[in-house]
Order: C-alpha cells, then structure tokens, then sequence
C-alpha cells in the first residue's frame, strides 16, 4: 500500500515538473529576480521638515488682499484681554440655580393674573410663568400654542418685546416651534429673569408685545404673605397644643 502511494505520488511529481518547464515558470521566476524595483512616484515623497528654528523665521503666506497691512501681532492678546471678553461673554453658571419655591411660583402667577386682568381687553393676552429653561441654559421661551395659532404669524418672523420703560428687543419668532429663540436670552439677561417670575405678555401689535414682569421674590407682599402664614400656622399649633394638654387633663382625672 505505502509503495503504491510512493509511486503515484513521484509520478505527480514528475508531471508537474514537466508542466513547470513546457511553461517557462523557472525562467520567467529568474527574470523577476533581476528586474529592478519600479521607481516610485514623485508625489510620495515625503518633504524633508525645516528644522525648529528655521519655521519661526520664515515668512507666513499671506492672501494678496492684505499683503500690503501690517501683519498682525498675536501677542498684543493678553491674558486680561482674554479674560476681559470671557466675562463679556459668560453665561450664568448652572450650578448656582436659585429655584423658586411652589408658594411664591403660585403667588407670582395670582398676581400676574391680576394684572392681565387689569389690562385692555381689546389685545390678546397670556400669562407665562419662568423656568429654569426659560432663563439660563438654553434661553428657550415656549410660547402657547393656541395663543400662537390664532393671533401670530404661521411662519418664522422677528417678534419685538417691549418693556415697561419702553426699551425694545428684537427676538427670533419659530412658527413651526411656538416659541421665541435668538434675542430671548438678551432680553432674559437684560431684565435679570429668574425661575418663578410670572411674566404678562399683550400683543399690542401682530410683531409686538409689551411685557410686564411680576418678581418673584422682590415684593413686600410676599413677605407680608409669609409672615401670615407663618402666624396661621403658629396659631393653629398652639390650638392643638392646647387642645392636646386638656385631653391629657380629663384622661388622668
């Protein structure tokens, strides 16, 4: 059996060897040996890097529009400057949020009421209470959408605020989104907005409201609100002291 196997397989062997020379496969083999490696191409050569000291020497490309100015000194940007337009430019630290408490967020909104009721009834009028998403982070102001529906424009158009001094602020309108974006957050700043103010907006124009601001946590009357509740509540715990001693009384009689 293993000198069958031996035999087939010298004989495989040999057809192969003479099918190897019928082609040239030994000769073409030799001839790749010598050739020479194909040359490569300019574009991958790598360019050789100016040393350090070289680079800080050499002149800057500049566009024909301003060759002939004055470079520009990068160092004259000092460290204050920089500090300077980061303060300009700050936002409100988040982390430092003042949230409003559910009693005066419910004060705020009674007298924002009021006040809308007080108004002119001949302009449409709401009634939106502040949150902590209204202003700072985002500065985003979801405006009602019914109100947006019936009495503003159904596509994107600027909306101008007007305060109670008259000042005015151009804001970004979103039809698609009701609500108000780009110029909120200036508006928001400017008037120092917090969470649980309760602001009154009348549509004294189809691109114009007036804005009234009821604060949250500046007014004597919640003070004045707090103080009697607090009293309320003292009263009634004394009542249920009281009632509690005399029922202590009766039982040890």
């Amino acid at each position: 059996m293993v000198a069958a196997y031996e035999e087939c397989r010298k004989q495989r062997l040999e057809e192969n060897k003479t099918r190897m020379e019928e082609l040239n496969l030994f000769k073409l083999s030799q001839s790749l040996k010598t050739t020479q490696s194909p040359k490569t191409s300019p574009l991958r050569k790598v360019k050789p890097r100016l040393p350090r000291d070289q680079l800080l020497h050499t002149p800057l490309r500049r566009s024909s529009r301003v060759a002939d100015k004055a470079p520009p000194n990068y160092k004259e940007y000092t460290f204050e400057a920089f500090e300077r337009c980061r303060r300009i430019h700050r936002r409100r630290d988040l982390l430092n949020r003042a949230y409003a408490s559910d009693d005066d967020r419910i004060y705020a909104v009674q007298r924002a009421e009021d006040m809308e009721s007080s108004l002119d009834s001949e302009f449409p009028r709401f009634v939106k209470p502040m949150l902590q998403s209204h202003v700072t982070g985002g500065f985003w102001l979801g405006l009602p959408v019914q109100f947006c529906k019936t009495h503003l424009p159904d596509h994107d158009d600027m909306i101008t605020l007007v305060d109670e001094d008259g000042g005015e602020w151009e804001t970004k309108y979103l039809a698609g989104k009701t609500g108000l974006s780009g110029g909120w957050r200036g508006f928001s700043i400017d008037h120092e907005l917090v969470d649980g103010d309760a602001l009154v907006f009348q549509l004294i124009r189809p691109t114009k409201f007036k804005v009234y601001i009821v604060r949250v946590n500046s007014s004597e009357e919640v003070d004045e609100v707090r103080d009697r509740r607090c009293d309320a509540s003292e009263v009634i715990g004394a009542k249920k002291t009281s009632k509690r001693i005399k029922a202590g009384k009766k039982a040890a009689q």
